[in-house]
Parts: structure tokens; sequence; C-alpha cells
């Protein structure tokens, strides 16, 4: 069969993120089937999506969403209206079926598959796929493929995926030079699932709480592979890289035998490591290192759930900075037992962070599936029946969201370093700019100078 598979996403900030996860569907499908990426990053507009279903004639198309939304409460959008269109153009162009899958449509299958009006939809891995095509393609019934549903077929939420993870070949050349020329960064996994239990995180839903390491040698001969092929950076795109101390240092250890000579970034958990840890990635390549540390107050990280305290966040940033890397803090402000004590708790601790970039998110937003829904039930704030397709955001009973902005704006005191939510449309434009001029990677440790 021919396969279209779509990436629906066009979300550039702060920087245009490739499309990993059509990598891994292709790749598990693409011995059997004949499979085209369609990145609408790349093409633009729809009318060059509809070249491309008039040149290819697919038998299926699949379609990736993502994001539902930007999560900003300071520019909240969601992003159902422009998913619409592009399915407009699929249905004016072609009546095949149409299959719906991603992280976005894992969080919102029901909701989601019925306001896009798709055939199917996978929840969780796209792997399935294969499962689904071969149905199809025989004219079997697909009511006992595990995460496929239709629009009458209600959400059950399947067990991880455990076949084998492939990564397709580097993708044709022109949807690749537009991840090289705005940025030079691709990305990469090492890992699947999540075992943390963060009461607001999507993660473990999605992936499952099960972690399945892919094998280190495998996983430098893809970086290996992006770097031959033009990348200049790449990220990678776990929950946590160091959910498994042991597997990312089996990693570090085969990139740096492979002689991988491009940076890296990843995102990491203020946890306890060994002491050379940090030196350990550096001499690995990475240069670039992001904590998700929400809060400084540890009454709040209790209440988030979070696997650390704030001695632990002082300790593995000062480790980090030690170690020569750039890093950047993300803080979650306004969840679960925030009020004006923790928030001074909080900015208050951030003057240890020296060297650092630090972005600061005043919301949480409420996501089916998650404890912060159930504690958001419990506390009146939204009701069972309540639609979350289009964005809903948790507000702590003790402080208003305003006034915690208004704090984190008092306190940065116009230091550049210091950014409420994503940076915005003013970001993106600089970010682009400086792409434009030979820069890559995320850019942000430009920050870390500003402080």
């Amino acid at each position: 069969m021919r396969v279209l598979l779509v990436s629906a996403n066009t979300l550039k900030e702060p920087y245009p993120v490739y499309p990993l996860g059509l990598d891994y569907v292709s790749g598990a499908i693409a011995a059997k089937h004949q499979v085209q990426i369609a990145d609408m990053n790349c093409l633009g507009d729809r009318n060059s999506l509809a070249s491309i279903i008039e040149a290819f004639s697919p038998d299926v198309i699949g379609m990736s969403l993502r994001n539902i939304d930007n999560t900003d409460t300071t520019d909240p959008r969601g992003f159902i209206g422009q998913y619409r269109v592009i399915v407009d153009t699929i249905r004016n162009h072609t009546d095949v079926p149409l299959v719906l899958g991603g992280s976005g449509f894992t969080i919102f299958p029901d909701e989601t598959i019925k306001a896009l009006d798709a055939d199917y939809g996978i929840i969780g891995e796209g792997e399935r796929l294969g499962l689904l095509l071969n149905a199809i393609q025989n004219r079997e019934d697909t009511g006992s493929i595990p995460g496929v549903i239709t629009r009458k077929r209600k959400k059950v939420l399947p067990a991880p995926w455990e076949g084998k993870i492939i990564r397709s070949p580097i993708p044709n050349p022109s949807n690749l030079k537009y991840y090289l020329q705005n940025g030079g960064m691709l990305n990469l996994q090492t890992k699947r699932g999540c075992h943390f239990k963060c009461v607001y995180c999507t993660y473990p839903h999605i992936d499952g709480r099960k972690l399945r390491l892919i094998d280190p040698e495998e996983i430098a001969a893809a970086a290996c592979e992006l770097q031959a092929n033009g990348a200049k950076y790449f990220f990678i795109t776990d929950s946590v890289f160091n959910g498994d101390c042991t597997h990312s240092l089996a990693v570090a250890a085969a990139f740096k035998k492979s002689g991988l000579s491009i940076p890296w970034g990843a995102f990491f958990a203020p946890l306890k490591q060994p002491e050379d840890y940090f030196q350990i990635m550096a001499d690995a390549g990475l240069t670039h290192l992001e904590f998700g540390t929400d809060s400084l107050s540890n009454p709040v990280l209790a209440s988030y759930r979070k696997p650390f305290r704030d001695h632990q966040v002082f300790r593995t940033h000062q480790a980090a900075i030690d170690a020569g890397l750039y890093v950047a803090h993300y803080f979650l402000l306004g969840g679960p037992g925030e009020n004006p004590q923790t928030l001074k708790e909080t900015l208050a601790g951030v003057g240890n962070l020296e060297k650092s970039a630090l972005f600061f998110f005043c919301g949480m937003r409420i996501y089916p599936d998650t404890e912060l829904y159930d504690i958001a039930i419990k506390e009146g704030q939204i009701a069972e029946d309540r639609s979350l397709l289009e964005p809903v955001f948790y507000r702590s009973p003790f402080i208003d969201s305003d006034e915690i902005v208004r704090q984190v704006k008092k306190e940065a005191n116009r230091r550049l370093n210091w950014v409420i939510g994503g940076g915005g449309e003013d970001t993106a434009k600089i970010i682009s700019r400086m792409y434009q001029r030979g820069h890559c990677g995320p850019m942000w440790e430009y920050l870390t100078r500003l402080g």
C-alpha cells in the first residue's frame, strides 16, 4: 500500500521541531509498504500538501498530531482549527482512510477523532499502524487491534509497544534541508516510557511507565548518521534522559566510542548521580542541559510528586556548571500547593542558579488521565464532563496567577535570562535571524550570558 504520513505540527516557537515520531512509524511499516512523509513545517501551505496527494495517490493517510495547544498561559493557543484546515485539504483531494496518531491525539483521542472526522485513530505508539494497514488491506475487522479506535469505538489505552523500535533511514532531502537551514538541529530517542509520577505529566499515559531501553550502539549509529547527513546538533527527546543512570552512561560511552563530534542536548531531572556524571556527559559531546526543576519550594515539589528536593537541584546545577555545560531550568508555578510563601522560596532560591537560563510558566495545563485532573475535579475547578481540548489551566486556590506573573517580573528586574513562557513570537523571530546567520542549536545559551 502507498502510505502518506503527514506531520501536522507547524509550531516554530521557540524553534521548529523535527517530526521524529514519523521516522519510527515509517521504520515499522516501510518493509511492506511504500511510504512518503509530508511535513507541514517544510511544505508551508496546504496547496503543497494537495500536490503531494495528487502525485503520490496514497491508499491510506496517517496524520500525526504532536501538540493540541502551546501550553502557554500567557498566550494560550489551541491548534485544532489549523488541523481542520489540513484535514479539509486531504478530504478535498482523496477519500482514502484517514488515520490520526501522535502524542496530542493520544491525550484527546475521542474528542479529536470526532473534531477532525477521521476514520481511525491510534492511541499510544504509532508502530501499530502496521497492524491496522494489514487489516485494511485484507478487509479484516480492526476492532481487535490494541489502541485502534474509530468515531464509534471509544478509547481503550493499550499496553506499551513491545516490538522492535526501529527508526527509518534519514528522510527525503527536502524535509531534512528545512531543519538544517533552521538551526541545524535534529533529534534522537534513547528510550521510551517514564516511571516518574509528576502530577501534571502525560508521558506515562502516552508511553507507559515501563522504561524500554534502546541499545546504546544503535543510538550512537543513528547519531552518526544524523551527523553524516549534515546535522550540526541533536536533542535527545526522552522525557528524562537520566531516568536510567546506567543506560545514559552507556549511551555517552557509545557516543564517544563512535567518534561522534557534533554537540547535543537533553532533558534531565536533578537527581543524585555519580560524582563525575556530568563531566562524562560533557566529554561525550553534551553541551546543553535542561532541568525540569518546576519549583524550589520543597512543599510544592512534594505536592507535584517530584523525585527530588531543592538541595538536589542546587547540587546538580553546580555539578553541571563545573562540567562546563550550558544549563536551563524550567519552572512550573501556580500548581497544587503553591502560595505566596512557596513562590517567595522559589524566587529567592533562583539566586543560587547562576549562569543559567530560567523559563517560568505561570499556570499548569490540565490534561485528562493525570493526577492533576483528579485534583482539579476534587477542588471544583473543572466538571467531569468539561472538554479540555481547548487550553484549560489549573489555578492554585492560594495565589492568583496574575500575582505570580507580577512577582516573577518584579524579581526578574528586566534580566534577559529570565523568560516568562516560551518567549513568544518575538523570541522565535530573534532565533530565526540567528539561524540565518549560521548559528545552530536551541540558542538559549546566549541568555545565560545576560543574567
